[in-house]
């Protein structure tokens, strides 16, 4: 099959001192401008990558496939797990970096790669603490609630509480820093020039009129994307995501696993995901799981609840799936109903109508088509006959009385936390482990911390790979160039 303009491909060139006129494949990089560091993908982690180049002198380009910066960064609720900020100290919180790891490590049951979990853990509150004070970011952690597999407050987000928050803030940061920093939108990465010793010499993207243009780089960094978006590879890797609602962002189409594929880089823990059990799909919004964490529960359409919603809302997503029609109900009383005031998302649901109020089990019975005596006996923390978990359900913090308070909503998949191998500086390895001359991975493009398995995602660690990922992908691009070249010729 004939690859079209979008395949991500790669395109394997000699070296640069047998290119001559340029004929063939090389041609395309001759005259091309020059960038010292090029950045697939301007979510998360490719701005903090950028900005921390820009904080040591290295300029850098960000390519980014959409006509504005968001991407899975954008959807997601924008809270970042770090331990040891400026800001948990500026609250009065007391956390260890040896307390996160553990945390992360129980909720995968050991099986994250020890050495990223290490180096993530040290480098988020530097990324935090430099956003802020370098770049203007504020943070605050939400201290409120914790989230499941959290034992202490740690979750930190922008005043505006939201992923678009977050990435807005970024992106400010990113336009005062644009001496240094390049954001070149519109722009559609789809093939890799590699010579014959694996160093990255070019990259070719694909603009909005089907034109392709092209930029050289000394170092490579792909922060671009996990393959949620790729439905042949999450039929392969995540059989049980394939007929799953896709809630991520389109980006995620698995070009960082295609040129690995190509590179014959390893790729790694590709069966963990972040799923979420509580995606409202007319509606196309996230209720936050801290409905679930603060005293609500998850029913099914026999009134009864069906696994237990304290182990994480990933897992919950594989036990929303399993039921009937692939839907569930939270059901939730005032004194979370007024905590999910506090999350943009859950105020817009209230808004247009998703989110249904009832004075009596009884109207909601009748709302959820559920047998009352089932729901009577849920709402009071009491089994009902015949019911069965895969897991022992947990206690109600609180019986549950009117008023009640409900949305429906079924499981999700949101991004994948599998992809290429990487060590402890983001570099990405070769099948036998060695490092290749100048590729970076980070964020969804390389394997995370949250083991094999959807059960091992720990709330945040998306986030924490991306913030983390591009701090350190930076110190390391950095280190790598030693005395950074300057800027090269300037796009159109």
């Amino acid at each position: 099959m004939v690859a079209d303009a979008l395949t991500p491909v790669v395109i394997h060139v000699p070296h640069e001192a047998q290119w001559g006129a340029g004929e063939g494949r090389v041609g395309p990089l001759l005259g091309a401008p020059h960038f010292p560091v090029v950045i697939v993908g301007a979510g998360a982690c490719g701005l903090t990558a950028a900005l921390m180049l820009q904080g040591q002198g290295v300029p850098s380009l960000l390519l980014e496939r959409d006509d504005h910066p968001q991407g899975s960064s954008a959807l997601s609720s924008g809270f970042v797990p770090a331990a040891g900020t400026l800001c948990q100290a500026r609250q009065g919180i007391v956390d260890s970096q040896a307390q996160f790891i553990q945390d992360i490590v129980h909720k995968n049951h050991d099986q994250s790669p020890l050495h990223l979990v290490q180096a993530y853990v040290q480098a988020v509150p530097q990324a935090i603490d430099a956003l802020e004070t370098l770049h203007g970011v504020p943070w605050r952690v939400l201290d409120h609630f914790l989230y499941p597999g959290h034992s202490i407050h740690r979750m930190h987000a922008v005043p505006e509480t939201s992923g678009e928050g977050l990435m807005a803030r970024l992106m400010h940061a990113a336009q005062v820093a644009q001496d240094q920093v390049t954001v070149l939108t519109s722009a559609r990465v789809t093939q890799l020039y590699v010579d014959p010793d694996q160093r990255v010499v070019g990259l070719g993207y694909v603009r909005p009129d089907g034109s392709q243009e092209w930029v050289r780089a000394h170092a490579v960094l792909l922060a671009s994307n996990g393959f949620g978006g790729n439905t042949e590879l999450v039929a392969q890797h995540l059989p049980a995501m394939k007929h799953a609602v896709y809630a991520g962002h389109a980006g995620n189409d698995g070009s960082a696993v295609l040129w690995g594929q190509a590179l014959g880089v390893k790729l790694l823990d590709m069966g963990a995901y972040q799923g979420h059990g509580s995606w409202q799909p007319e509606l196309g919004l996230l209720m936050s799981w801290a409905l679930m964490g603060e005293g609500g529960i998850q029913i099914n359409q026999q009134g009864v609840r069906f696994h237990d919603e304290s182990q994480g809302y990933s897992e919950a997503s594989v036990g929303v799936l399993a039921q009937p029609g692939s839907r569930a109900w939270c059901v939730f009383d005032t004194p979370v109903f007024e905590l999910g005031l506090g999350f943009p998302e859950f105020k817009q649901a209230k808004a247009l109508g998703g989110i249904k109020r009832f004075d009596s089990v009884s109207a909601l019975a009748a709302w959820v088509g559920c047998p009352l005596e089932n729901l009577e006996r849920t709402l009071q923390g009491l089994a009902n006959e015949g019911e069965s978990a895969a897991a022992p359900l947990s206690a109600l913090s609180r019986p549950l009385a009117p008023p009640l308070y409900a949305v429906q909503v079924t499981g999700a998949l949101f991004h994948t936390q599998g992809g290429l191998d990487i060590d402890a500086h983001c570099r990405v390895l070769t099948s036998a482990g060695a490092p290749l001359p100048n590729l970076w991975a980070a964020g969804g493009a390389a394997r995370g911390v949250s083991g094999q398995e959807v059960w091992g995602y720990l709330s945040g660690n998306g986030l924490l790979s991306a913030l983390a990922g591009g701090f350190i992908s930076a110190q390391s691009i950095a280190k790598a160039l030693g005395q950074a070249p300057a800027a090269g010729a300037a796009l159109a």
